[in-house]
């Protein structure tokens, strides 16, 4: 069987999957090497994300995942007061859920390669204007999340990511690299463009191969039809027949 990839978060996750998106091009990459698997939940914080972990991820077990990423934090970072205050996670608990993401994750295998993403970058006026277009004249003119915000939930991942020394992904930071990320990489202020996509899909791919679960090192699950005689295919299943 080939090993499993799981892709755990909320809807940039659920989403990743959708034409352009980046669990899409991750299953691309790793194609008939390992076997790409979404469970994505649209509108999910860390706090929801504990109720998931023993039915996703369960303890006994007899093949887990050998790679997951965790994406989660920008419903966390959502604004008290705000229209999405419902979802809202206090930073040391975000911080905390998270660690106790990853703690069951190695229980469930300690060779599991884990990678924390930090929520992306905010677009606020985008948010505005993705409010107006749902709401008209009584969507509120605050945002119901902030750039800022974001920030202060990015670096508690990576800070817990280097204390846990484990493998992550700074999208937060990445992104703001680039002049006119707002719009670039961002379709409502939050969600990703496919070009958005594609910067998750190569910082990730990156960081799986830093480690050791590089693609272009993984053998083909059967062989390549290159290897199969055509008047005697047999000999090259031989081995595996065996």
């Amino acid at each position: 069987m080939r090993p499993q990839i799981v892709l755990f978060g909320d809807s940039i996750t659920e989403q990743s999957f959708r034409s352009g998106g980046w669990g899409a091009s991750l299953a691309d990459t790793y194609s008939r090497k390992a076997d790409v698997l979404v469970r994505g939940y649209g509108g999910y914080n860390t706090r929801w994300a504990l109720f998931l972990l023993h039915h996703l991820f369960p303890v006994d077990s007899s093949k887990p995942p050998v790679a997951v990423t965790i994406f989660f934090g920008a419903n966390d970072a959502a604004l008290k007061g705000r229209t999405s205050e419902r979802q809202h996670v206090p930073v040391e608990e975000y911080k905390e859920n998270l660690r106790k993401i990853v703690q069951h994750l190695k229980e469930c295998s300690p060779t599991m390669l884990i990678v924390l993403i930090t929520p992306p970058p905010v677009d606020e006026e985008g948010r505005k204007q993705y409010a107006k277009s749902l709401y008209g004249e009584k969507a509120m003119e605050l945002p119901e999340r902030t750039n800022e915000m974001a920030g202060v939930y990015a670096r508690q991942c990576v800070e817990l990511a280097k204390d846990l020394e484990i493998r992550y992904v700074d999208l937060w930071s990445t992104m703001q690299k680039a002049e006119g990320w707002q719009k670039i990489f961002l379709s409502d202020g939050l969600h990703l463009t496919p070009e958005g996509n594609a910067v998750v899909h190569q910082e990730v791919t990156r960081v799986f191969s830093e480690a050791w679960l590089s693609a272009a090192e993984m053998p083909y699950d059967f062989p390549h039809h290159s290897e199969i005689h055509g008047n005697d295919p047999e000999k090259a299943f031989q081995q595996l027949c065996i």
